[in-house]
């Protein structure tokens, strides 16, 4: 069996309670205690895999009685998935941040395995870094109008 790193370990924790529900609201802490782990850890986790193009909406209050909420973004149909998707794509999408966008869209089943493939591959760096100097922005361009193809299909 594959080793997991206390990341993997803590993002797969708190999934299990939003496959039950739509949101969780946790204490940094507290998660940190459970899992002997500094609450920088933490932090990391949420700020990289609880994002928006993972398909997350993360609030939090500071302070003593401070939390963490993680809400599942919840739309109604696939064009508005779509949309919402276009709508985080900035001027200058990294490659890193495309590819999660891309499997989050897998996983949510809005576009096949084979077409997420044949998109990661269309724009990462090693793709478009010796044909341009301008990939982020060739990367948002080709994002957009692929999702908006979905969109139509």
């Amino acid at each position: 069996m594959a080793k997991r790193n206390m990341s993997d370990i803590i993002e797969s924790y708190l999934k299990r309670f939003l496959n039950d529900s739509e949101q969780i609201e946790i204490k940094r802490s507290d998660i940190a205690e459970r899992f002997d782990c500094v609450p920088s850890q933490v932090n990391y986790v949420i700020n990289t895999r609880f994002t928006q193009a993972h398909g997350y909406q993360v609030e939090s209050k500071r302070g003593g009685g401070g939390y963490i909420r993680i809400l599942k973004i919840q739309l109604v149909d696939e064009v508005d998935y779509i949309d919402r998707m276009i709508d985080l794509l900035d001027k200058n999408v990294s490659d890193k941040f495309a590819h999660n966008m891309i499997n989050t869209m897998i996983d949510d089943e809005v576009m096949s395995e084979r077409e997420g493939r044949i998109l990661q591959t269309l724009i990462s760096n090693e793709t478009l870094e010796p044909i341009t100097d301008f990939a982020p922005e060739v990367r948002t361009y080709l994002l957009k109008k692929a999702f908006e193809q979905l969109r139509i299909n």
